[in-house]
């Protein structure tokens, strides 16, 4: 009943802020300041959102070493979008590695 509760309560709070988007419109305006802070939120949030995926895959503390194809594929995507900026293929080569890594390490 209590996780029931949690989960009706959490679709209220997101229905009504994202309903207070569009009633209130352009009737609020934020200063730059705050619209330069807006601007970090999806970076952010997509951040905590992966990285305890990469460091912690299966929630039973740090895996950091080289058996872990999510942190090894990460590291590969991350050298490969710092060398050629192309998101394509980093997706690409990062999924490789992992699913290869997977494969044959783990």
């Amino acid at each position: 009943m209590s996780a029931s509760l949690t989960i009706l309560g959490m679709a209220v709070i997101t229905f009504a802020i994202k309903a207070l988007v569009f009633i209130l419109g352009d009737r609020i305006r934020f200063s730059p300041a705050v619209r330069q802070a807006l601007a970090f939120v999806p970076v952010t949030v997509l951040t905590a959102i992966i990285v305890p995926m990469i460091l912690a895959p299966h929630g039973q503390g740090l895996e950091l070493g080289w058996r872990n194809p999510q942190l090894v594929a990460a590291l590969v995507s991350v050298a490969i979008c710092l060398a050629t900026r192309q998101q394509l293929l980093t997706i690409m080569l990062g999924l490789a590695v992992f699913f290869g890594w997977q494969w044959v390490v783990v």
